[in-house]
């Protein structure tokens, strides 16, 4: 039975966490949205609800993430896990604040750690300053984020603007004192009221130590990296048994394609550097409603079973921008996700078998699509990005967030099967 549940707030986000469950020895299933009763197998050690909560209003976020929580503790979880990007991405009117105040009150809990360092894909946190490599936030593409721009790179100051409670830190030098130490440092805010608390760290011998220090908390809250150190401490604490063959999979034949829509910096690089067929979609086209699809899967049929084939609908953030100014944001995403949905639907139909699938929102819509409740996650492909299986029918996926991935992603994905 299931001990660990998690409430991730995208779909790439979700399959992140649960691919880091899976490396350390987790057994783990990824639903898509909140599971009905009685459909969580009990083989898995960790249960993963993706969420596509995000960039909606706070209140439909907290709605659906309490809904999550529910489903999760009647699934016998012990312990909850809130996932958002290891950007964290919010604005000020963001739902990390909102959402984690609603599940401490809800698990009456008095306080959650905010982690969403990365270190292996170069998210670290110093004095509560997020750094992507080594720029802060704020220096990053992420200013310019369409939808969550980051232009501050303190996630105190963030967190606090999303939040009534207090708003605490743990540095770096007390987290590696030990964990023994942070606990006593996170216990001491508590005690004055600090209910939120950021907590540094800049490799994974550090998350590691957070891990054993808050492996008897009700929540912890972060990226995927905080999870590194979980499946450890519960271990320890005889809340799980080690088990082999975590990331094992069914054998699935099938042509190969990637659908990418994201238009984040490493998703366009690994664009350019993709060596097989690829057709880059006309996105104004599809806003302005002509059949770009139908055109797309033609194209795409002719090519299927000579190699990976890659039709994609990203651009530069000052393209998506133009775009969404001509179009208006809700318009322009709603038509190209729709268009991105069409395209899965009709490559599986046309014999795909194993699909990647580049960016959050592209990632949801696909899945919508494909009517996939429910997913085996296997062997990690790039930190943070691994395999999946459909759970009842005969479908590999690979969910890479925007962010994530080394540029040859694309070819590797394969390689690895």
């Amino acid at each position: 039975m299931a001990i660990l549940g998690i409430i991730a707030d995208d779909f790439t986000g979700a399959t992140d966490i649960a691919g880091m469950l899976v490396k350390n020895g987790m057994r783990t299933i990824q639903t898509i949205g909140v599971p009905a009763q009685g459909t969580i197998p009990n083989d898995v050690d960790a249960v993963v609800v993706a969420l596509k909560t995000r960039s909606i209003a706070a209140k439909d976020a907290i709605a659906e993430s309490l809904a999550a929580l529910k489903a999760l503790q009647a699934a016998g979880c012990v312990r909850f896990f809130f996932k958002y990007c290891s950007t964290f991405d919010s604005t000020d009117r963001g739902n990390i604040g909102p959402v984690g105040d609603a599940l401490l009150d809800a698990l009456g809990a008095a306080q959650a750690i905010y982690c969403p360092a990365f270190p292996e894909n170069g998210r670290t946190i110093f004095f509560g300053h997020l750094f992507v490599g080594d720029l802060l936030l704020s220096d990053t593409h992420m200013r310019h984020h369409p939808l969550n721009p980051m232009t501050d790179s303190s996630l105190v100051r963030v967190l606090a603007r999303q939040t009534r409670h207090k708003v605490g830190l743990v540095p770096l030098k007390q987290v590696q004192a030990g964990s023994a130490s942070l606990r006593t440092a996170l216990d001491k805010l508590a005690a004055d009221g600090v209910r939120h608390v950021i907590v540094d760290a800049v490799a994974d011998t550090d998350l590691g130590i957070i891990g054993e220090a808050v492996g008897d908390d009700a929540l912890v809250t972060g990226g995927s990296g905080v999870a590194l150190g979980l499946p450890a401490a519960y271990r320890r604490r005889g809340l799980l048994a080690h088990k082999s063959g975590a990331d094992s999979l069914p054998k699935i034949n099938g042509a190969a394609a990637v659908l990418a829509g994201s238009c984040s910096a490493a998703t366009l690089g690994q664009i350019a550097n993709f060596k097989g067929a690829h057709l880059a979609l006309d996105t104004d086209a599809i806003c302005r409603g002509e059949p770009v699809g139908d055109k797309a899967l033609a194209w795409a049929k002719g090519k299927l079973g000579n190699g990976p084939i890659l039709l994609s609908a990203s651009d530069k953030p000052e393209a998506v921008k133009a775009l969404q100014q001509k179009y208006g944001v809700e318009k322009s995403s709603h038509a190209i996700e729709a268009t991105m949905a069409q395209l899965a639907k009709g490559l599986v139909a046309a014999g795909v078998g194993r699909l990647v699938v580049a960016g959050g929102e592209t990632s949801g819509a696909v899945v919508g699509a494909l009517d996939v409740t429910a997913l085996r996650i296997g062997p990690e492909i790039d930190p943070g990005v691994p395999w999946t299986a459909s759970v009842g029918q005969p479908l590999l996926l690979a969910l890479k967030s925007g962010n994530f991935g080394a540029p040859d992603f694309f070819t590797k994905a394969f390689d690895k099967l």
